[in-house]
């Protein structure tokens, strides 16, 4: 089984960002994969299993908080690391991720080197 990262957010040219960022990842065989909207998260995280998820909180059609609750309150998947990565950086928006089961929230901006060893890390490929 390949470990699989699911990068979910309405904006492409973070989409493009996070994907150049987790790339070199691709070489210890994970598999990245893009949504651009909650529904399409949903959907891809039923079907592909992801390991992680990147998500963006704002979006449209379901947003972050939605997506998150939904996922860890499916016994399925549950075991899903969503981490959330959004510019919503209040103490009461960080509250909801954690209320929703978020298993980390980062705000935006974010430190791309920061991001990628984090996620080698949850996937257990280094550290």
């Amino acid at each position: 089984m390949s470990n699989k990262i699911l990068i979910v957010d309405d904006e492409p040219h973070i989409r493009l960002l996070l994907e150049q960022t987790l790339e070199e990842l691709e070489a210890e065989g994970v598999e990245l994969i893009l949504a651009a909207n909650g529904e399409e998260a949903l959907e891809l995280i039923r079907t592909e299993r992801p390991q992680i998820v990147f998500l963006d909180v704002m979006m449209p059609r379901l947003n972050g908080f939605d997506v998150c609750q939904q996922v860890k309150q499916d016994p399925e998947l549950q075991h899903t690391i969503i981490i959330m990565l959004t510019a919503k950086g209040q103490e009461f928006d960080k509250q909801r991720g954690q209320e929703v089961g978020a298993d980390l929230y980062i705000t935006k901006p974010f430190d791309p080197d920061m991001l990628t060893t984090k996620a080698a890390e949850l996937l257990g490929l280094r550290g």
